[in-house]
């Protein structure tokens, strides 16, 4: 598997996260939040089961007024059992495992929980590598996994493998007319013809799964074209012991409020 990662920019470990102690627990305070939110605005949003709340219940509330959806995002990120799976020191060992001699930081700022709702693409990231929107350093890998099973219609995460030998790609800012704002309005300088030269794979995860992508491997968020949300998890674990982090003084970007522009400039094509 390290083989592949070094190859390929990415890997695949199925079940790497405890479904029972590690998944259903953040699962089971997203289902509390979104029935806290629901009932704070009086929606009749469902919510008996884990299963109704991050579908039926979140659409329901997402359709009464989008802001309420905003407040679940921004909420959910801060349960406990998230923050302690981010964190956990599994995560640091395989950081070293596929980066011999390196020093792991987590970036701040740089984990979430997504809800990707359907047909909604302004904030769906396009084509990117992750390094400009996060910065703190060239050699980090991304930590991505679902919190529900994800079909083809929802819109899986799509990579080019292999993608990460070319090294960091400049980009371009543009909104795509979709109003994009920050990491979403970023572009790849010539991106028809840097992803020609890949072919792209949308791989199918479930809950527990663990996708590990380089930071600077061609990525983009799939179009959710079904009728519910695709939830999913993200953090980022970089190496503090590279130069150019070393450089910048480990600085983020967007997330952080900050245009990689003013820190890297000659990042900007």
């Amino acid at each position: 598997m390290i083989k592949d990662f070094n190859d390929n920019g990415y890997i695949i470990i199925p079940g790497f996260f405890d479904i029972e102690t590690q998944v259903k627990p953040i699962q089971r305070g997203i289902q509390r939040i979104i029935a806290m939110v629901a009932d704070k605005y009086g929606v009749d949003a469902p919510c008996d089961t884990v299963e109704l709340a991050m579908t039926k219940g979140i659409m329901a509330i997402a359709q009464s007024d989008r802001s309420r959806a905003a407040e679940v995002y921004d909420a959910v990120k801060q349960i406990p059992e998230f923050m302690q799976l981010v964190s956990q020191p599994k995560n640091a060992d395989i950081f070293r495992e596929l980066r011999p001699q390196s020093d792991p930081g987590l970036a701040a700022g740089g984990y979430g929980i997504r809800m990707d709702f359907p047909s909604e693409d302004k904030f769906r990231a396009f084509w990117h590598q992750e390094f400009p929107a996060q910065l703190r350093s060239p050699d980090g890998i991304v930590f991505w996994t679902p919190l529900m099973p994800v079909t083809s219609d929802m819109g899986p995460v799509e990579l080019c493998p292999g993608s990460h030998k070319d090294g960091i790609v400049p980009v371009v800012k543009d909104d795509g007319g979709a109003g994009k704002t920050g990491a979403y309005a970023l572009r790849l300088h010539e991106e028809e013809k840097r992803l020609a030269k890949y072919e792209s794979v949308a791989p199918l995860t479930q809950p527990g799964d663990l996708i590990l992508m380089d930071f600077l491997t061609l990525h983009q968020s799939g179009a959710n074209r079904s009728d519910q949300p695709r939830w999913s998890m993200q953090f980022r674990w970089f190496n503090f012991n590279h130069p150019v982090g070393r450089q910048i003084g480990w600085k983020g970007a967007f997330a952080e409020g900050v245009d990689f522009a003013t820190v890297l400039p000659e990042l900007l094509a």
